[in-house]
């Protein structure tokens, strides 16, 4: 499905409503009733959407109080706050010493900024969310679309451009690491 979930507090009316177009949502849809599981759900999804009826303290949270909603109205709002959710997600990702933010195409570390590539940003992205080393046939394959065993030297090319650009302005030519089973990045180490 998709990563973007919406918890429907203590609403099964409203639940049902929305599990019937779901697919319009582009939505996990979870249903929870009690406020123990809610929290319990919450500790290790904290980012996740909660819908309900009354306010619930530091949610990222839609409050239906003025009911009745035309269901475009509540379509728009909830597609608004995961957009909304998505973008400050976007704007503050750690990659081990660095941050990273997708919107702006930059990367800094304390005041200093690199600008990246729509290319550099998946690069990057999927090395650290790989958490170990990925091949160069597995770089071609998802980063690039490119099928398996095709000799090209497209990976090779961008990794080196990426640690120039990181050599040049950070003074770190050791944030992406070569190893035998490919490349990945420092953190990881």
């Amino acid at each position: 499905m998709t990563n973007n979930k919406l918890v429907v507090y203590e609403s099964k009316d409203i639940y049902k409503i929305l599990y019937e177009i779901k697919e319009k949502l582009k939505i996990d849809l979870i249903f929870l009733e009690k406020k123990k599981d809610l929290e319990i759900y919450l500790n290790s999804n904290p980012n996740d959407l909660v819908l309900s009826k009354k306010k619930i303290d530091n949610l990222n949270q839609i409050i239906l109080n003025n009911f009745p909603y035309k269901i475009n109205k509540l379509i728009e709002i909830i597609n608004l706050k995961i957009l909304k959710k998505n973008f400050l997600i976007n704007s503050n990702l750690s990659i081990g010493k660095y941050k990273l933010d997708i919107n702006s195409k930059k990367i800094y570390l304390n005041k200093q900024e690199l600008d990246l590539t729509e290319q550099e940003i998946k690069l990057l992205t999927y090395l650290n969310n790989k958490g170990k080393a990925a091949s160069v046939d597995e770089l071609q394959k998802d980063i690039w679309g490119y099928s398996e065993n095709l000799e090209t030297h497209t990976v090779e090319t961008h990794i080196h451009r990426l640690r120039k650009k990181f050599l040049d302005t950070f003074e770190d030519k050791n944030f992406i690491i070569s190893k035998k089973k490919g490349y990945l990045i420092k953190k990881f180490l």
